[in-house]
C-alpha cells in the first residue's frame, strides 16, 4: 500500500508539474509575441521618423540584425529590403500589410515567408512620400522558447522530482502508519481516519464474532479431548490423505506410539498389512472391520468414513479391547464342554447300571451294589447341578441381601458337618477360631469355608490334619485353612480355580470331587471384596489364605 501511494503522489506530482510547464510556456509564448509586436510598431515608429527626415540615404547608415526593413512604391515594387536583393524581389503589392497600409495608413499581418523559410511578423506605415515602410521580424516559436527555457526548466523538474520523491515518501508512511497500528485484536480501541471508522466497526464485529466462536471452538475441543482421553476404547481420526489429525491415549498405547504421530500418515504408524487393506476399503466408501491378536489381548478394528456433502473428509478408526469378552466365549465353551462331559459320565453309568438290571443279567446278590452306584452317582450328579446353579448365581450376583454374620458360627458349623468325613480319613480337624462378624450372605459363606475345608480333607493323607484360623490382623478378617496333604506342584496353582480344572483326575475322581468347589470359592470371595492367598509345597500340604 505505501509503494501504491508513493507512485501515485509521484505520478500526480509529475503531471501537475508538466502541465505548469505546458500552461506557463503557452503564456510565455503569448506574451512574448505581444512585447514583440509592440517593440516592432515601435522601432517601425522611430526608423519612419528618421527616414521622413532624413530620406532613403538612413538605410546606409543603418545596421540592424534584429530586423528587416522593405520600402514598397506605390505600384507594389520593392524599392529597398535590408535582406534581399530587390531585382530578384517580387511585386509586393498584394502583400496583406502593403494594402492595408496604403489604404489605411498602418497594417499588420503575420505569415510564414518563402523568402525567409520561418513565420514572420510584419508591421507596415504610409511615409509622406507616398510610399510605404515595411519593418519585420521572425516570430518567435514554441519551440524556440522552449530551448531558451530549457535549462531553468530541467533545474525545476529536477528539484520538483527530488521534492517529490521526499515528501511523496513521508506522506506515504505517515498515512499509513495508523493502518500499520491499527491493532487488529483490538480495532475499535484506536483513534483512526475518519473514513476507516465504518470499517473499523465492521472488524471489531468480525473480531468478536470470530473470538465468540473460537471460544466456543476450544470448549467444544477441550470437551472432545476430555472424553477421548477417558475413552478405553482406541481413537483415531484421520484425513482424507490419512494424516493424523487426533490420536487419544488408548489408541497411543494400542499402537505403540505418542502424540508425535499427529501430523503423519497413519499408514506409517501401523504398517499391518491388515490395517492397510482396511483403510483402502474405507476410503473406497465401505465400513470395513477385523480382528487381531496384540501382545496377547484380543482387539476389534472398526474402521468408518466421514463424508460432507458427499466427499470424503476423512476415516474414523475405534479400536476395541475385546480380550474379556473372548476369554468369556472362550470360558463359555469349555464350561459346556466340560458340564456336558461330568454330567454324561454319572448318567451313562446311572443307565448301564439301570440297563444291567433291566435286562435280569445282574445276580440277586449284586442288585444292591448296582443300586448303590445308581445312589451314588445320582448324588453326584445333584451335587454338580447344585454347584452349577451356585455358580451361576454368583456369575448373575443375583444374591439375596447381606447381613451381618458372625463366621465364627459358620466355621463351627462346616467343621461338625465334616468331621464324619473326616474321620473316614482318619483326618483330625484342629479350629482356632474367634468372633469375627462381618457383614455378607451366610450362604455364600458357608460355600467358602465348606469348600476348602472338605477339599483339604479329600486331598489330606491318611492319619493327616487339618487346621483352621480365624482371628483379626490389621483390623481384617483372616480365614486360613492349612492341610498336610499331597500340596498343589507350582506349574498348577494359577488354575485350580477355574471351572473342573484338577490338578490330578484320576484321583479327583476317586474323591468324588465335582471340580467347582474352588471355583465356587473364587467367585463368592470376589463377591464379598476378599482377598484369596494360596501357599503349597508338593507332599507337604496346602494352605489357603482369605483375608475380608
Amino acid at each position: 500500500m505505501t509503494k501504491k501511494i508513493f507512485r501515485s503522489i509521484i505520478a500526480v506530482a509529475v503531471t501537475v508539474l508538466i502541465a505548469s510547464i505546458l500552461i506557463a510556456s503557452t503564456f510565455l509564448y503569448e506574451y512574448y509575441n505581444r512585447a514583440q509586436t509592440r517593440q516592432l510598431k515601435e522601432e517601425l515608429s522611430l526608423i519612419a521618423a528618421s527616414v521622413e527626415r532624413v530620406g532613403m540615404e538612413y538605410f546606409d547608415y543603418l545596421d540592424s540584425s534584429i530586423f528587416r526593413f522593405t520600402v514598397v512604391a506605390a505600384d507594389g515594387a520593392v524599392l529597398y529590403d535590408s535582406s534581399e536583393n530587390i531585382t530578384e524581389m517580387e511585386n509586393h503589392l498584394d502583400r496583406e500589410e502593403i494594402k492595408e497600409a496604403f489604404k489605411s495608413g498602418s497594417g499588420s499581418s503575420s505569415r510564414y515567408s518563402a523568402t525567409r523559410t520561418e513565420r514572420t511578423i510584419y508591421e507596415a506605415v504610409l511615409l509622406n512620400n507616398g510610399t510605404v515602410l515595411r519593418i519585420s521580424v521572425s516570430k518567435i516559436t514554441v519551440a524556440s522558447l522552449v530551448i531558451v527555457m530549457l535549462p531553468a526548466v530541467c533545474a525545476i523538474i529536477f528539484f520538483a522530482i527530488v521534492l517529490s520523491l521526499f515528501m511523496s515518501d513521508r506522506m506515504a508512511r505517515t498515512i499509513v502508519k495508523p493502518l500499520a497500528e491499527l491493532d487488529l485484536e483490538n480495532p475499535g480501541g484506536e483513534e483512526a481516519y475518519e473514513e476507516l471508522v465504518p470499517i473499523i466497526g465492521k472488524l471489531n464485529r468480525q473480531h468478536n464474532q470470530i473470538a465468540s466462536q473460537m471460544k466456543e471452538l476450544r470448549l467444544k475441543t477441550d470437551e472432545l479431548e476430555q472424553i477421548t482421553s477417558s475413552m478405553n476404547e482406541g481413537l483415531v481420526l484421520l484425513d482424507r490423505n490419512c494424516t493424523v489429525l487426533s490420536i487419544n491415549a488408548s489408541a497411543e498405547k494400542l499402537l505403540g506410539t505418542d502424540e508425535t504421530a499427529i501430523g503423519r500418515n497413519f499408514l506409517s504408524v501401523d504398517r499391518s498389512d491388515e490395517m492397510k487393506e482396511a483403510v483402502r476399503t474405507a476410503l473406497s466408501g465401505k465400513r470395513s472391520e477385523f480382528r487381531k491378536e496384540r501382545d496377547g489381548r484380543f482387539y476389534r478394528f472398526i474402521i468408518s468414513r466421514t463424508e460432507s456433502e458427499g466427499k470424503t473428509v476423512g476415516l474414523v478408526i475405534l479400536c476395541l479391547d475385546y480380550t474379556e469378552t473372548a476369554s468369556a466365549e472362550r470360558s463359555r465353551r469349555e464350561f459346556t464342554a466340560n458340564v456336558s462331559h461330568e454330567l454324561k459320565t454319572p448318567l451313562q453309568s446311572i443307565i448301564g447300571s439301570a440297563e444291567l438290571l433291566e435286562s435280569g443279567l445282574v445276580r440277586e446278590e449284586d442288585k444292591g451294589r448296582f443300586i448303590g452306584n445308581i445312589k451314588n452317582e445320582a448324588a453326584r450328579l445333584v451335587s454338580l447341578i447344585n454347584d452349577i446353579i451356585r455358580l451361576s448365581q454368583l456369575d448373575e450376583e443375583s444374591a439375596p441381601a447381606m447381613e451381618r454374620v458372625d463366621l465364627a458360627d459358620v466355621v463351627s458349623e462346616v467343621a461338625d458337618v465334616l468331621r464324619t468325613s473326616a474321620e473316614k480319613k482318619n483326618v483330625t480337624i484342629a479350629l482356632e477360631i474367634e468372633s469375627c462378624v462381618m457383614n455378607g450372605i451366610r450362604r455364600y459363606l458357608y460355600e467358602i469355608v465348606y469348600n476348602i475345608c472338605d477339599n483339604a480333607i479329600r486331598y489330606n493323607k491318611e492319619g493327616g490334619e487339618v487346621r483352621v484360623f480365624l482371628g483379626h490382623e490389621d483390623n481384617n478378617i483372616v480365614l486360613s485353612v492349612s492341610d498336610t496333604g499331597i500340596g498343589i506342584p507350582p506349574e498348577h496353582r494359577e488354575r485350580v480355580f477355574e471351572r473342573f480344572y484338577r490338578v490330578d483326575k484320576s484321583h479327583s475322581r476317586a474323591t468324588g470331587g465335582t471340580g467347582l468347589g474352588l471355583s465356587i470359592v473364587k467367585h463368592a470371595v470376589a463377591y464379598h471384596k476378599g482377598v484369596i492367598i494360596l501357599e503349597s509345597a508338593v507332599g507337604k500340604g496346602t494352605t489357603i489364605k482369605i483375608i475380608f
